[in-house]
């Protein structure tokens, strides 16, 4: 069976981090290997993080891109899990990812969906409808598959050894729609919309919260026009089917 790493990057969130991670020991497949990435903590985020029994590493770089890709570098596993420090996940999580992989030798990377926790009903309907949702729904057509979500998915660790050198790591983008535009045409993505966790409201209470990243789209699709428009993204396609098809023949 493929072992698991679950990366979590972090910095000042050290009761959300504690939940998170006892969600991760209630796990019924248990991660070979947690790695929480500190980005800068002053509070005891590390030190709940080393007593819980994972590997801390430091990132000194500010910015969730950094952090999350010096997670990936770190990881040991044959599969690279993700979540965020505000995460619960279901006990079923991991088995449910280890199934999907293992079923399924060409997948690349597995993604799923959200709830959200905190804050008022209609802040939490307003995330899971129009941000996560609406994230699904214009990213899908735009890159030919899913996107990943940051705070809950999955991928092949040679999958990342591939597009490690490739990422873009500087703060003010989406480190998760900046991965799904790095993919390329022989990666296949798989939305389980039962692969379902809890995420915090928190970012969606205020409308600068929301604003803030919403606006992060823009710089994250720039780094990769004209190449990585929809046209282009199809025409890569086409073309490797062609080649795979020319060496079949």
């Amino acid at each position: 069976m493929p072992s698991i790493t679950v990366v979590i990057p972090v910095r000042n969130d050290a009761a959300m981090l504690s939940t998170a991670l006892d969600a991760l020991k209630r796990q019924q497949r248990r991660a070979d290997e947690i790695v929480v990435v500190d980005n800068g903590s002053s509070d005891a985020s590390a030190a709940i993080a080393a007593a819980a029994g994972a590997r801390v590493i430091t990132e000194p770089v500010r910015g969730i891109p950094s952090a999350t890709s010096a997670g990936y570098d770190a990881a040991t596993g044959d599969l690279i899990a993700r979540i965020d420090a505000d995460t619960i996940v279901h006990p079923s999580w991991l088995a449910r990812i280890e199934d999907a992989f293992t079923a399924d030798p060409g997948l690349s990377m597995l993604t799923g969906g959200a709830r959200f926790y905190g804050s008022t009903a209609l802040v939490r309907r307003l995330g899971e409808v129009l941000y996560i949702g609406g994230m699904y729904w214009s990213m899908t057509p735009y890159l030919g598959h899913p996107p990943v979500f940051g705070s809950n998915f999955a991928m092949r660790r040679e999958v990342w050894s591939e597009l490690s050198d490739e990422v873009h790591r500087e703060n003010g983008i989406h480190d998760d729609l900046d991965l799904s535009l790095h993919i390329k045409p022989w990666m296949r993505v798989e939305y389980d919309r039962g692969l379902v966790v809890q995420i915090s409201a928190r970012p969606f209470s205020t409308v600068g919260g929301l604003a803030r990243r919403i606006a992060w789209v823009i710089p994250t699709l720039r780094n990769h026009w004209p190449q990585e428009s929809p046209w282009g993204r199809r025409a890569a396609r086409r073309e490797w089917r062609d080649e795979v098809a020319h060496r079949i023949a």
